[in-house]
């Protein structure tokens, strides 16, 4: 039986990027629709899930896109109250790459540390739909979160927003001028920029050199770049005692990620993939790193000059894009 994917997606225009990666990871046909609203939805839904029995609707799965995560949001609520009984697909949701984009971003930091108990992780711009799942995500694994923003208002209003979402509140911070960068970062050990598209946020100066920072990771692929030397294609590149990711670092393993969600979809036919399962999905994809590589990745360890930082041998057999 034939695996069909019911693409919904709330841009006029349905992604053409979306649909591509669906048919790499094993879908044989996309239904794409775009311009979807909440009340479409049901009608979308039902008319594929009543054309198969219920023991074959393992087959059929849901896609949610499109450029506003809220309105992505909306379109998974809809579409999980139109199942009912046996009458169930498989559902994901990534609006605007929010989703896979977070998860991949904080596998990369985990590949790294091993883990992020307890270390104080600075997310530059993180009042966006990325920003905030970054930060939940990392609230979640146990890390001293903070978020900066431009304006105090939308800084709060982010805050309570991950706090409902992932069960944590980070600390906000205001910041508006990138001089000030090195202030928002002290102490850091973590810092991710999640800001817009050709918008320095961090000087070189601010990130270069400093004692205890580990990680850095911009997730900025146009000129000029979110952190200052960092380059997009950076991929656990050791710069001034730091390890740097850019957006084509991260971006390669949220294509793996967002292939192999796609495929798991056609397994069984009750999955929800939003963040959270999304970040089960790239546990399973990635190989934790033992102790001591995570020690030498960890400024002020006595190894850390030494080791190599390199993706996991799980991830190194699925082929880039």
């Amino acid at each position: 039986m034939r695996k069909l994917l019911l693409q919904l997606d709330s841009s006029r225009l349905p992604s053409v990027f979306d649909r591509v990666v669906a048919y790499d990871a094993g879908a044989d046909e996309v239904l794409s629709y775009g311009g979807v609203t909440p009340a479409d939805v049901p009608d979308l839904v039902r008319g594929a899930i009543f054309t198969r029995g219920p023991q074959d609707l393992h087959n059929t799965a849901v896609f949610i896109g499109g450029s506003d995560v809220g309105a992505g949001e909306e379109l998974l609520a809809a579409a999980q109250s139109a199942l009912f009984g046996p009458f169930r697909v498989s559902m994901m949701l990534d609006s605007n790459g929010a989703n896979t984009t977070a998860v991949a971003t904080v596998a990369r930091i985990l590949q790294t540390l091993g883990d992020v108990r307890g270390r104080r992780a600075v997310v530059i711009a993180g009042t966006g739909p990325v920003g905030r799942r970054v930060a939940g995500l990392l609230i979640g694994g146990g890390a001293d979160v903070v978020i900066t923003s431009r304006r105090q208002d939308e800084g709060a209003k982010a805050r309570d927003a991950i706090a409902a979402r992932f069960g944590g509140a980070p600390a906000e911070r205001e910041l508006s001028d990138p001089a000030r960068a090195a202030g928002a970062i002290e102490g850091a050990e973590i810092v991710i920029a999640a800001g817009p598209a050709g918008v320095r946020l961090v000087p070189r100066s601010a990130w270069a050199g400093r004692d205890g920072l580990a990680v850095v990771i911009d997730l900025n692929a146009v000129p000029p770049l979110g952190i200052e030397g960092v380059e997009a294609g950076d991929n656990a590149a050791r710069k001034d005692g730091v390890v740097a990711f850019g957006a084509l670092g991260v971006g390669s393993l949220k294509m793996k990620l967002h292939k192999a969600a796609i495929a798991r979809l056609f397994e069984r036919n009750d999955l929800v993939l939003d963040v959270d399962a999304i970040a089960d999905v790239a546990r399973e994809l990635t190989t934790p790193r033992d102790s001591s590589a995570a020690a030498a990745a960890t400024p002020g360890s006595p190894h850390h000059a030494a080791a190599p930082i390199t993706p996991s041998a799980r991830e190194a057999e699925v082929p880039q894009r």
